[in-house]
């Protein structure tokens, strides 16, 4: 049965394109090609990349943040509550109405406190200040050492100037060792990410984060096993170019270097909107497309790569849109607005700015109440029915 799967799914009909088989890419003294069996390797090392980063975030991310005045806010605690407590962390971190009342006769407590508790109950989750300057220096330390490692190991190959040479050969392009490391390192790093998911800052874009580590970690995967690696080298290079920028702008973020930070952003905003929405089209998407086709006809790999490189471009359409609703607000604004993707800590003063925001929108409703029972107060004036009052006795002692 295993065999028979093994057989089905390394057919050379999916993986190489028409006229060429396995016996074409046997490996000679000179000549190597990749082997599946090489992305086993990604595995211990994301995990050697996993504790490298718990050090790294311990012995240098955690002072540097002390040093450069990161701190934390601090949080006021709950009062312990099973009844609260029991229904937070099994049924929902942000009750309805009608729940917050069955929960205050439970408690035997007043709304209002039931609806504090469960604010500072979620303040309590929310990931600290100093997690995501630290979370923040390694992923820019990393797309640093990526990007410019992707840089030497690619400025003298002549694929990354003339685009066609991506297929001159394929898919017999031998594996050198330069590439072989270039894409452990970035294969391992995605994998790496996958394992820390679940203890990583937490934003808005969880989802599409998680679908574009899959697509990524597929994507490099695959152009692996059929040697799509020219190609597979330029992704990797223009989606580093951006990331070097945004993790420099989260850390002067957290610092509070707000002009600093603002102009980061602008940087890191033109250098994503162009890199991926102009470059990428055109030199992936385009050069998949139609250039390989110079090459050879249609096949399974080519079809299954052009999918993955196209929800990749989704989700650069997706986050491009948040990117320019930033910039647009800049703009306007003249400051940057918070991250879209981050999830703001909630405080007893938002609560109370909230309520009086809906008074005022309810301002007309109010008014025509107060009016009906015949109190207009303004300046501090009396009602008019005891102004009448008083103009009538005035009148009578006269």
């Amino acid at each position: 049965m295993a065999r028979s799967l093994y057989e089905w799914l390394w057919q050379h009909e999916f993986w190489l394109p028409p006229g060429i088989t396995w016996e074409d890419m046997q490996e000679s003294e000179d000549t190597r090609y990749p082997k599946p069996r090489d992305l086993l390797l990604s595995i211990p090392f994301a995990l050697i990349l996993v504790v490298i980063r718990c050090a790294f975030e311990r012995a240098i991310a955690l002072p540097l943040s002390t040093k450069l005045g990161v701190r934390d806010k601090q949080r006021p605690k709950v009062q312990p509550n099973p009844v609260l407590e029991t229904f937070y962390s099994t049924c929902r971190k942000n009750p309805g109405e009608g729940e917050l009342l069955s929960l205050a006769k439970q408690c035997d407590l007043p709304v209002r406190k039931v609806e504090k508790w469960f604010r500072r109950r979620r303040n309590m989750d929310r990931p600290s200040l100093t997690k995501k300057f630290s979370e923040a220096c390694w992923r820019f330390t990393f797309y640093i050492i990526s990007f410019f490692t992707g840089l030497a190991v690619l400025y003298n190959k002549p694929w990354l100037w003339d685009h066609r040479e991506c297929w001159t050969g394929y898919p017999q392009q031998p594996l050198q060792p330069s590439l072989f490391w270039y894409y452990m390192l970035e294969l391992s790093f995605y994998w790496s990410l996958v394992f820390t998911l679940p203890f990583d800052v937490k934003r808005k874009d969880f989802k599409e984060q998680i679908v574009h580590h899959a697509a990524t970690i597929f994507l490099i995967s695959f152009s692996y096993c059929a040697n799509y690696i020219r190609i597979g080298t330029l992704v990797m290079v223009i989606h580093d170019a951006s990331d070097c920028f945004l993790e420099p702008t989260k850390i002067f973020n957290y610092m509070k270097w707000k002009k600093t930070c603002d102009s980061l952003f602008m940087i890191f905003s033109a250098v994503f909107l162009i890199s991926r929405l102009v470059i990428y089209p055109y030199t992936v998407l385009y050069n998949t497309y139609y250039y390989s086709m110079e090459i050879f006809q249609p096949f399974f790999g080519y079809y299954f790569v052009n999918v993955l490189l196209i929800i990749l471009q989704l989700l650069h359409v997706f986050w491009s849109c948040l990117i320019i609703h930033m910039v647009y607000k800049f703009i306007l604004q003249g400051t940057m607005e918070k991250d879209m993707r981050s999830d703001t800590e909630e405080s007893d003063k938002d609560e109370e700015r909230n309520k009086i925001r809906e008074k005022e929108k309810n301002g007309t409703t109010y008014f025509s109440k107060v009016t009906s029972n015949g109190y207009i107060q303004r300046n501090g004036s009396e009602p008019l029915d005891n102004r009448a009052h008083l103009a009538k006795s005035h009148a009578k002692e006269r």
